[in-house]
């Protein structure tokens, strides 16, 4: 089942139980789906690592609201946001933990025989590909400065 497919499903439930945050964080994947459907080239189809990608747009845009309301002491608006992450992430396959992510990088970096700092682009190269949905960005280019500054 697609992803959109299975958006349209729960949304169906969600309006039912008169669940407002879950039907919030439905219709905005759904917009995002419909907004990539349309785009040029993209022929009203969009592959499984494009959906991927997609959602994690969502989230990290999300997330980035979500500092930002934190920062201006908006309780309400921050909620709003930190529901519609949950929504979102329950379709992004499992984070991997720091542990995790960690042993994933030091093996590419002895892989690649990376030394240093001045090896990082090679790297995240690498590194980024293999655990595309798997981590966040943000959290892999940190492991791997802090591996190779060792």
């Amino acid at each position: 089942m697609q992803l959109e497919e299975k958006v349209m499903a729960q949304m169906k439930d969600a309006m039912k139980a008169k669940n407002e945050a879950l039907l919030r964080g439905l219709r905005a994947i759904k917009a995002e789906i419909i907004k990539a459907k349309t785009e040029p080239g993209a022929n009203g189809q969009i592959s499984e690592e494009g959906e991927m990608k997609l959602l994690q747009k969502l989230v990290k845009s999300r997330k980035d609201s979500l500092e930002i309301f934190q920062q201006q002491n908006r309780a309400d608006l921050a909620q709003k946001e930190s529901e519609e992450i949950a929504v979102i992430e329950t379709f992004l396959p499992k984070q991997m933990s720091e542990a995790e992510l960690e042993t994933a990088i030091a093996a590419a970096i002895a892989e690649l025989g990376a030394t240093g700092p001045q090896d990082m682009g090679k790297v995240m190269g690498v590194v980024s590909k293999q655990l595309a949905g798997k981590a966040d960005g943000k959290a892999i280019a940190a492991t791997v400065k802090t591996l190779l500054s060792k």
